[in-house]
């Protein structure tokens, strides 16, 4: 009885796990064409130059010295390739924009110039003298510099994972980094034309799930399954040299070191999308965080949500509340917020009473160019019953939570702490504590006259 009821577990265990099967390599693989990157594309459809640029590059070199990370400490190998100069090679003559010529191993080159030379005048009375000589080499306008500067490790670590009565599973992601510099060099005068920088992430995944359960006495049932997902490396090198070929092809556009054999509105455009993203990238912290200007000094709350009362009487019940309130905002961080609060207090079957109450107060917004953002606000005020007979004074302290949907609305979400200096709260004066109570709530904040907006200021015509 106890198996059959397991059955219907385990085919959902091994239904969910299908995703470890489908991943798995059934056989050898022949070789294939090495796969494209969002960059190769990029580079493709880059317009195409007046005139493509010879450029020479000498090594392209891994700079962040770094070993490949084991659980054991470290090996011999090295965290990204030593092959960056080939990858940069092929991205050059992807663009159309570079002639690359050969100075890697130009010595090789050299050597094997000089046996063409001297074989044909060893063998120069069999051969025809009109024979033309070698050709001349190329030389380049300009040169190529940089490398892969640095390769963080493990710059976001997490997971997720539960497990009931032996049944349970994991989720677990590792995020690397690997950054790239390249340089463009003048061979007339040395001059540092451009110098871009781009940044690829790296990610890892393992996921697994296993059973562990006895099935009946003395039978024990065990299954385990799960894969993991690397990123592979080489990839995101190729990537990231990829896009910073694109970038520097943009940057001579843009500063007028080349022309593109395209319509200027075409080229217009393309400076345009080019800018956005620049823009984007200027406002774009670690972690992909979005830092910006994003609230206006002027603003309105309206929220909704609960109150509890803490005074003489037990049983404390939830009552509704809401809150209208009106900000100015000196800085990004700091606001002040007069608002005027409507709320019903509730001891079950004892009170059920209702106030209003006029708050100001000095609110601090710890993260003001994110778009969630937590926040602390204290302050005082004033309260009164709907008769205007039973007033209190108080101080009132708390923090909260919003998110900007945009830059005109923000969702909140926040809790408060009253601490009024009257015992009469609940019409019941008793011992020397003054009565307390909170207020929960949730709702939205309308940003007045807000005209931040992602738009590049710069008149690409020009």
């Amino acid at each position: 009885m106890n198996t059959l009821k397991c059955v219907p577990l385990l085919i959902f265990f091994l239904i969910s796990s299908c995703g470890a099967y489908y991943n798995q390599p059934t056989g050898v693989e022949k070789a294939v064409i090495g796969e494209n990157t969002p960059a190769t594309t990029l580079l493709k459809e880059l317009p195409k130059p007046k005139e493509p640029i010879v450029v020479g590059l000498y090594k392209f070199r891994d700079q962040t010295g770094q070993y490949k990370a084991t659980e054991n400490g470290s090996n011999f190998s090295t965290a990204v390739t030593q092959g960056a100069t080939s990858i940069l090679i092929k991205a050059l003559e992807d663009s159309k924009w570079f002639i690359p010529i050969e100075r890697e191993n130009i010595g090789n080159l050299l050597q094997e110039r000089n046996l063409i030379r001297s074989t044909r005048q060893e063998y120069s009375k069999d051969v025809d003298p009109n024979v033309p000589q070698i050709t001349p080499l190329l030389y380049a306008g300009v040169l190529l510099e940089g490398g892969i500067i640095s390769y963080d490790s493990n710059i976001i670590t997490g997971g997720f994972g539960a497990r009931y009565f032996g049944t349970g599973g994991s989720i677990k992601y590792r995020q690397d980094r690997v950054t790239v510099y390249l340089r463009m060099v003048s061979t007339a005068n040395g001059k540092i034309l451009k110098s871009v920088y781009i940044s690829k992430t790296i990610l890892s995944q393992a996921i697994d799930q296993s059973l562990f359960k006895y099935v009946n006495f003395k039978r024990l049932l065990e299954v385990e399954t799960g894969y993991t997902t690397n990123e592979p490396v080489q990839m995101a090198v190729t990537e990231a040299i990829e896009k910073a070929v694109a970038t520097l092809v943009l940057e001579g556009i843009k500063e007028k070191i080349w022309d593109a054999d395209v319509p200027k509105p075409e080229v217009d455009a393309i400076l345009t999308k080019y800018e956005k993203e620049n823009s984007d990238a200027a406002t774009t912290a670690i972690y992909g965080r979005k830092l910006q200007e994003r609230r206006s000094r002027f603003a309105m709350e309206l929220t909704g949500g609960a109150a509890l009362m803490d005074g003489d009487y037990p049983n404390a019940m939830f009552r509704p509340t809401g809150r209208g309130a009106l900000k100015y905002y000196f800085t990004p961080s700091f606001n002040v917020s007069a608002s005027t609060n409507v709320m019903k207090l509730a001891n079950k079957d004892l009170l059920d009473v209702g106030y209003a109450t006029f708050d100001l107060n000095l609110e601090f917004i710890v993260l003001p160019k994110d778009k969630l953002s937590p926040y602390l606000f204290a302050g005082g005020g004033f309260g009164v019953n709907k008769n205007f007979e039973n007033k209190h004074t108080k101080a009132q302290y708390g923090l909260g939570l919003e998110y900007m949907v945009s830059n005109a609305i923000g969702i909140k979400l926040y809790g408060e702490h009253n601490l009024n200096f009257s015992d009469n709260i609940d019409y019941q004066i008793r011992g020397v504590r003054d009565d307390f109570y909170y207020r929960f709530g949730f709702g939205l904040t309308y940003y007045f006259f807000n005209s931040k907006k992602n738009t590049v200021s710069k008149n690409i015509s020009k």
